[in-house]
């Protein structure tokens, strides 16, 4: 049996929603799901807008920062090492898919 391939978006927001053996409470799954989601849809337009590649490294970079102050004022120093750290290993594998929007990681 064929199965569609989940596009790249869905992908990686199902990278970032997991939050397995993080502990979190709802109100963080809440605010970290609603993060993600926006986080992926800034991504992917950055991705394949028309921007030159240093701006969208630029704003990669940006949001990349951006988004670590926001993970830690949520989760706190150590979750979020941890779960930038499931992360990580988890978006290994989509890297080349992503190009220059794996900076933003």
């Amino acid at each position: 049996m064929d199965l569609p391939e989940m596009d790249l978006s869905s992908q990686v927001l199902g990278i970032l929603n997991d939050t397995k053996g993080l502990d979190l409470n709802s109100d963080q799954k809440d605010k970290l799901s609603q993060d993600n989601s926006t986080f992926v849809d800034n991504l992917m337009k950055l991705n394949s807008s028309e921007a030159s590649e240093e701006d969208k490294k630029a704003g990669f970079l940006k949001m990349k920062n951006n988004r670590s102050k926001l993970l830690t004022s949520l989760l706190g120093n150590d979750l979020f090492k941890k779960y930038s750290k499931q992360v990580l290993k988890s978006i290994s594998p989509f890297k080349s898919k992503l190009g220059l929007a794996a900076l933003a990681f």
